[in-house]
């Protein structure tokens, strides 16, 4: 939500197109978070320092818009990853929500309370 992401990288191709809620995890590491710092400062993007990330909430709507498995770098798409594509990024108030990996239900309350 903060770099404007347009490509998320997943190793698995997804099917769906149109809009998906943004959780960001509870957890990350030191090294976690300094490995993301140092590729966005590669693209001369700064981001938050780790402390006033918002963490385990949902956090956002995006538009997934296409999906490509992609042998280079490109941007935000690293190789050897599909290449989801992402527009329309819209940030919401913060949500606490417990997440799961990879992509997952939310309740209808959930949904109606983020579109309000």
């Amino acid at each position: 939500m903060y770099a404007l992401k347009n490509i998320e990288n997943r190793g698995w191709p997804i099917h769906y197109r149109g809009d998906i809620l943004i959780h960001a995890a509870k957890t990350c590491t030191k090294k976690e978070y300094q490995l993301a710092r140092e590729f966005c400062q590669g693209m001369g993007i700064v981001i938050p320092e780790l402390i006033s990330l918002r963490r385990g909430q949902v956090i956002g709507i995006v538009t997934i818009v296409d999906c490509k498995f992609s042998q280079v770098t490109s941007g935000w798409g690293m190789p050897g990853q599909y290449h989801w594509k992402l527009e329309n990024p819209r940030e919401i108030t913060p949500i606490p929500y417990i997440g799961r990996l990879g992509i997952f239900e939310v309740p209808d309350d959930l949904v109606m309370e983020v579109a309000a």
